[in-house]
């Protein structure tokens, strides 16, 4: 589904992908994970071409999307959604109106069928008569909700999330991660979580990649990355981040 193979990216004299490889497969949920600072957010902006790499590839569904023209990288994202950290709602828009703001831009449905669209995405997150509602007068959690329908709505093939229930309270976060699981089963995506909350993540990925000094140190199940042994995932996962972190 998306392959990066030996990425470099630098900011001026700051290496932040180190020859990085990762395969993304279709229809899971794939979780990357690391200490605060590695790039989990910039190696995300990789995968839909908001930043091309230095050098290496990033391919999805075997087509490069590295030097695309705009309207063939266009054609690209098209495959995408996304849910933003910050979930960047329109201020000035209802609750319907940003969920339906994608399918006005980009399809030429009828209103009824955008009507029908939008309101069964709200239900699909718990937002059932929201709709007239503004951004402002929602918690943080409803927002949540709000940008995970509007990224859901155009029945994306694939969905990112850069760090989706950061600045929520514990209770709030498990129903966060609980929707996104729910939303995968019944829509079958392909997701790609940007992640920090540990150990809860390893109950909502299927995969886990772990993103450190610029590469992925290692690849595997919730499993397999709980049980590893490198002396770097232990104290990550354990949550020792005081000291150095131990390669070896």
């Amino acid at each position: 589904m998306i392959t990066l193979r030996n990425v470099h990216k630098s900011f001026g004299s700051q290496k932040v992908l180190d020859g990085l490889d990762l395969h993304i497969p279709a229809g899971k949920i794939t979780a990357i994970i690391g200490p605060s600072g590695e790039g989990k957010s910039v190696l995300l902006k990789h995968l839909i071409g908001l930043l091309q790499p230095d050098s290496g590839s990033v391919e999805v569904d075997g087509e490069s999307i590295i030097n695309l023209r705009r309207s063939e990288l266009n054609r690209i994202r098209e495959k995408f959604g996304m849910l933003f950290q910050n979930v960047a709602l329109f201020d000035s828009m209802t609750v319907y109106e940003n969920v339906a703001f994608p399918l006005e831009e980009k399809t030429s449905l009828s209103k009824d069928a955008i009507r029908g669209k939008v309101t069964a995405a709200l239900e699909d997150v718990g937002l059932k008569n929201t709709g007239h509602k503004y951004p402002d007068e929602l918690s943080g959690g409803m927002k949540k909700r709000v940008g995970l329908a509007r990224a859901v709505v155009p029945n994306p093939k694939i969905i990112l999330f850069d760090e989706p229930t950061t600045g929520l309270d514990p209770i709030i976060k498990r129903a966060i991660h609980q929707l996104i699981k729910d939303t995968h089963a019944k829509f079958g995506f392909t997701a790609v979580i940007v992640s920090h909350e540990i150990p809860e993540i390893f109950d909502v990925a299927q995969h886990v990649a772990v993103l450190f000094r610029g590469k992925i140190l290692e690849y595997g199940t919730p499993e397999e990355i709980q049980e590893s042994a490198h002396p770097a995932i232990r104290q990550f996962i354990s949550g020792s981040l005081d000291g150095p972190i131990q390669m070896a």
